[in-house]
């Protein structure tokens, strides 16, 4: 086989990282955890509107949790390459733990108040800052041979997300209805401190890197380790724009399931096949290694773009449904692949702050297409709005690929992923 050969990982080589105790135990932790955070989304909004009875009310919440973890990802990127990646998870796992237990309470005895919900949204937002860096570099110390099982390790990971988002909110829904919200922000509390547990019985090596300096010192150096590589931050400039551009779909497409498909079950529908194309890409990125591994992951990124087209025909909801299967599996797979890639080819003292700063980029991005996208639906309409959202987002990572310092990153005969000729 050649190095230009794509490779199919068969048998019991894709779940090779499964039989590595520290990932094994990372796996199983983060596992339980996401099915906690996909329950209490749900409980979240229900417990505002419950203790504050308006729209306003819910995005202001959502506003506050969204500027926490923006501020605290570069923050969260530097402490997590500064201390064991480890403890920077346990200890923000936590702080969230304690944060959602004392929302419980307040809940359940029918004592909050709508400011301390503020209050624990910007607590748990800015904790999840410092996790989410530090697990993007943990999980390659968890595998013994990260050119490997790297990418089964991630899509893994995605797996057990793509899951609980599948099923999660169903779930919550009724327990809400049932229990009540706050015994949802219980339940996520003890998920917390499952993963915490995980973390804490985890032996990996401490990384190696350079002598320490000042936080800011050590900030630059990590906006330097992105800004230096080319192909690094063109890729997060596509990434980012992708998150602008998929903004319009979530803010419209219940408006078009309301005026077309029939209202908010077709649009249930359509969320869940968003679920169920995360499943099907993450089972594809436990079998296919591809030997230009960035040209790949851009590309198989660009149908995401048809679900929006879809959505401006319309078309019939089971086809908007199929064609979000497949744009949701080649997403999956691009993000597998993506973060298989990075950890290779960026120094492991400074994968953390890197890291940050793609989540960084993505967690904005988001936003200002919430706030753009309704406004130019309302001057030159909703059909025009989608397909511009579309181009948006497929035309970056179509170009990204003719950038040679991205095509010239490859996967050599054995399995190292490396930069240049």
């Amino acid at each position: 086989m050649t190095s230009s050969d794509n490779r199919i990982v068969f048998g019991s080589e894709a779940l090779a990282p499964l039989r590595e105790r520290n990932f094994r135990l990372l796996w199983t932790g983060q596992a339980v955890s996401a099915a906690g955070d996909s329950l209490v989304l749900v409980a979240l909004a229900f417990a505002t509107l419950s203790v504050a009875h308006t729209a306003s009310a819910l995005g202001a919440v959502l506003a506050a949790s969204t500027f926490a973890n923006v501020i605290a990802l570069p923050l969260g990127g530097v402490w997590s390459d500064r201390l064991p990646r480890q403890l920077v998870m346990l200890t923000s796992d936590g702080v969230r733990a304690a944060v959602h237990c004392v929302m419980a309470v307040l809940l359940i005895t029918g004592h909050a108040q709508l400011w301390q919900l503020v209050v624990q949204a910007v607590l748990y937002s800015f904790a999840e800052g410092f996790f989410t860096p530090a697990s993007g570099a943990l999980v390659p110390q968890t595998v013994s041979a990260p050119h490997l099982h790297l990418q089964q390790a991630n899509a893994l990971m995605g797996l057990s997300r793509s899951a609980t988002q599948v099923g999660g909110p169903a779930i919550a829904g009724v327990l809400v209805a049932v229990l009540g919200p706050g015994w949802v922000f219980g339940i996520d509390a003890v998920t917390f401190v499952v993963s915490a547990i995980s973390l804490a019985l985890l032996r990996v090596p401490r990384v190696a890197g350079s002598v320490r300096s000042s936080f800011w010192r050590e900030l630059k150096d990590g906006l330097d380790a992105v800004t230096t590589r080319t192909w690094y931050l063109l890729n997060l400039g596509a990434h980012a724009l992708w998150n602008f551009g998929f903004a319009a779909f979530l803010v419209l497409g219940p408006i078009v399931a309301k005026q077309h498909l029939g209202g908010a079950s077709a649009w249930g529908l359509i969320g869940a096949s968003l679920g169920a194309g995360a499943v099907i890409g993450g089972l594809i990125a436990l079998r296919i290694k591809p030997s230009r591994p960035l040209i790949v992951a851009n590309l198989v990124g660009i149908p995401s773009a048809l679900q929006l087209i879809a959505l401006a025909v319309p078309l019939p909801t089971a086809a908007i449904m199929a064609v979000c299967v497949l744009g949701w599996a080649g997403l999956t797979l691009l993000n597998a692949v993506w973060f298989a890639t990075v950890p290779q080819l960026i120094p492991a003292d400074v994968l953390a702050r890197a890291t940050s700063f793609d989540w960084l980029l993505s967690i904005i991005a988001m936003p200002v297409g919430f706030a753009v996208s309704g406004p130019v639906a309302d001057h030159i309409g909703i059909q025009p709005t989608l397909v511009a959202a579309a181009a948006i987002m497929a035309v970056p990572l179509l170009l990204i690929v003719l950038v040679p310092g991205v095509r010239s990153v490859r996967r050599t005969p054995d399995g190292l992923i490396v930069a240049g000729a």
